[in-house]
């Protein structure tokens, strides 16, 4: 097994060692041959999808295909832009040079997937890999055994198969190729996982990007419309049956309006999935029985207030709500990654910033509320890898925001020009000429406190953006009078 998977990556390094990906050019192509994948072959996609996390065809597109689809167009839109060399401001004493960032493919990466959104949370890192130039060997998750299929079938079919290798398997599988040397690694899942990812890489220097999860909290304040707020929560925490990592995990709110949050969800859940929820098309199911059975035993002596039935031939949980949950209790412990809603009573904002902060840092935190100063406030107070006020998951929908976790909930981002520099190196150049060697006189032996004095000017000195052209004259003198200076110097020796 060792054996094949160094081949892959010995390959794939070869392939990368070519320099056929490095133009923008093949990028490009790459990434309209990937578009015109998903466009053709929407139905395979969905499909695969369905079987995996009985998902309908409309909500699997809404939820997986657009999103890749959106992420295309803007890098085929924007890779000339995001791969021209970026010029820097210059000190004095490099005025005169050309200095700038030029991002540079770091070689071949591993792009492992999760299977709760098994097609985009795969497609969508590798499009920001191809885009910056790299090989990209693609692992997607066993547990979505359909979609992980499909991508080894399709992927070889429509991009560079040396390139871009798709390898299947479990963990012991992926522990195989985790002993390789990857020259970056993304991986999406859980943190328990994301530490093993982490120290293989380690044994490489490999860096990562980690997209891990935890419990991110939802804030309702009693000043907000509790019906719009509630209805948002209800869509962002049920959809594909709560196994979503940014899904708002747990509510904190005032004691006095904990009825009413109950009530406010219960009539939006029937607006969004009938009478029987287990008859909507709408509502997915838990992807295996051991996940199942992981959700179910998080009832436990809690109070349910609504839901709580359950399913296991079909893996079916209903959407559920706890009520007067203890801080200390067994769902308040562990990501849910289920259909699962506590409700911790706090008393004022400031019981519910010291709540999130006495606890590791979220994937995602929300605040309801409809006093500007109040969410700012909370933001200013806490730490979470992205935040969305008045709604839920909506960031992770805006290309031009970073999408990551930080601390327990991950490292790193992606999306859009996100995800190119991800996989680049930020190479810095700076271009000299041969010419003026007499101000290097300040650097080169015998030292002197008049160089170092001439030095501080020429590093420390700022100057206003609209006195521009006076720096230039004000340089050029310096220069000529150090220049003439060391020359008269020379020559009174010799």
């Amino acid at each position: 097994m060792e054996g094949t998977w160094r081949q892959v990556v010995e390959r794939a390094r070869a392939a990368f060692a070519s320099g056929r990906c490095r133009s923008l050019e093949f990028r490009a192509r790459q990434l309209e041959a990937l578009e015109r994948m998903v466009r053709e072959r929407e139905e395979e996609i969905l499909a695969a999808i369905a079987a995996d996390l009985h998902k309908c065809g409309p909500s699997a597109y809404g939820h997986e295909i657009l999103g890749v689809l959106g992420e295309l167009a803007a890098a085929k839109e924007e890779l000339p832009s995001w791969a021209a060399p970026q010029p820097v401001r210059r000190n004095l004493l490099t005025l005169r040079d050309e200095a700038y960032v030029c991002p540079q493919p770091l070689g071949v990466v591993l792009v492992i997937g999760a299977w709760n959104y098994p097609f985009v949370l795969v497609v969508q890192p590798l499009i920001g890999a191809i885009a910056a130039g790299n090989a990209v060997v693609v692992k997607p998750s066993e547990i979505s055994e359909h979609t992980a299929r499909l991508l080894a079938d399709l992927l070889p079919q429509y991009i560079d198969p040396e390139l871009y290798p798709v390898v299947t398997g479990g963990v012991a599988e992926t522990t195989e190729l985790l002993t390789q040397r990857f020259d970056h690694i993304l991986y999406t899942g859980s943190s328990a996982v994301g530490k093993i990812v982490m120290a293989a890489a380690a044994k490489h220097l490999t860096p990562v990007t980690l997209e891990l999860g935890g419990k991110s909290p939802c804030y309702i304040d009693k000043d907000c419309d509790l019906a719009v707020a509630c209805r948002r929560i209800t869509w962002g925490k049920y959809m594909n049956c709560g196994q979503t990592c940014i899904a708002p995990d747990y509510i904190l709110c005032d004691p006095s309006i904990q009825d009413k949050v109950v009530e406010n969800i219960k009539t939006t859940l029937q607006e969004f999935y009938g009478e029987d929820v287990k008859k909507s098309p709408d509502y997915e199911r838990i992807v295996n029985k051991r996940h199942f059975r992981r959700v179910l035993a998080l009832l436990e002596g809690q109070k349910v207030a609504h839901g709580g039935e359950a399913d296991e031939a079909s893996c079916f949980i209903a959407p559920t709500i706890l009520t007067d949950v203890s801080p200390e209790s067994k769902v308040m412990e562990e990501e849910i990654f289920g259909p699962v809603l506590p409700i911790v009573t706090v008393k004022s904002v400031d019981e519910a910033i010291e709540f999130i902060n006495r606890r590791e840092k979220p994937l995602a935190l929300y605040v309801f509320s409809n006093n500007k100063k109040l969410i700012k406030r909370v933001i200013s107070e806490t730490t979470s890898g992205g935040v969305t006020a008045n709604d839920v998951i909506m960031h992770y929908f805006l290309s031009t925001l970073p999408f990551g976790g930080v601390g327990n909930s991950g490292m790193g981002a992606y999306h859009g020009r996100h995800s190119f520099e991800t996989f680049s190196h930020r190479r810095a150049c700076l271009i000299k000429d041969l010419k003026m060697e007499g101000a290097n006189k300040l650097r080169y032996p015998p030292s002197s406190q008049k160089k170092v004095d001439w030095a501080k000017f020429f590093i420390l000195k700022r100057f206003n953006k609209g006195r521009v052209g006076l720096v230039i004259l004000a340089l050029l003198g310096v220069v000529a009078a150090v220049v003439i200076k060391v020359s008269l110097g020379s020559r009174l020796s010799t």
